[in-house]
């Protein structure tokens, strides 16, 4: 039976777009609403009451959540932030210490290849480093270290992905970056400052730092 009276809110569209649904556990499409309660009369508004908290609501389950949820990235975007961290800490590692080793190369260049740039070769890695690393200094490359350029740009890569990584997955790109340090079987000391670094953007404690250095050194 239709009731005789009952009180609704009554929803307007303010953004269209794209987030991580709670609901559905996955990339929707959503609209953030502002509305009003309404007193009802056989299903018709009659009287405007107050106002109603601002929503989002997803459009594939309907379901409706604080604006907070707007926070989460995407599952897109984490996997973007995921690639770009992955780029910049091997130039990172290439610029303290590993641009006069093949191997240190190698193992940078497959770090790159393994975050999605699978077309990026030796010589396109190399460019973005001088880029990053200044090209008016008149030094060697492998003299330059990480610099200004590339400095700021590991915090910009790093420090939005960490709160969404869990610890192993933090850790794992610390040592993604100490198999580049150790592919000419060493860490220098400007290698050992960046890994160190690496670890300070992703909200890792120092100790944990150093322990997964020594773990990276171990052969599996």
């Amino acid at each position: 039976m239709t009731r005789l009276w009952g009180v609704r809110p009554r929803w307007r569209t303010d953004v269209l777009g794209e987030f991580f649904c709670p609901g559905c556990g996955g990339d929707r499409n959503y609209r953030r609403q502002h509305g009003r309660r309404w007193l009802r009369l056989l299903g018709s508004p009659v009287l405007p009451l107050g106002p109603v908290l601002t929503t989002v609501q997803c459009t594939n389950c309907h379901g409706r959540y604080g604006i907070e949820c707007l926070e989460q990235p995407t599952s897109g975007r984490l996997t973007g932030l995921l690639r770009d961290a992955q780029y910049t800490i091997a130039l990172t590692l290439l610029a303290a210490g590993g641009t006069g080793s093949a191997a240190a190369r190698a193992e940078a260049c497959e770090l790159v290849r393994a975050a999605g740039f699978e077309d990026c070769g030796e010589a396109q890695v190399l460019a973005s480093l001088a880029a990053l690393s200044g090209l008016d200094t008149g030094e060697p490359l492998e003299l330059r270290g990480p610099g200004a350029g590339l400095a700021i740009e590991l915090h910009a890569a790093l420090e939005p992905l960490a709160p969404y990584l869990a610890q192993q997955g933090r850790e794992r790109l610390v040592l993604q970056g100490a198999r580049i340090a150790l592919a000419d079987g060493r860490y220098l000391p400007q290698e050992r400052a960046a890994l160190a670094a690496v670890g300070r953007c992703l909200r890792l404690a120092d100790e944990v730092v150093l322990r997964l250095l020594e773990a990276a050194r171990t052969p599996h």
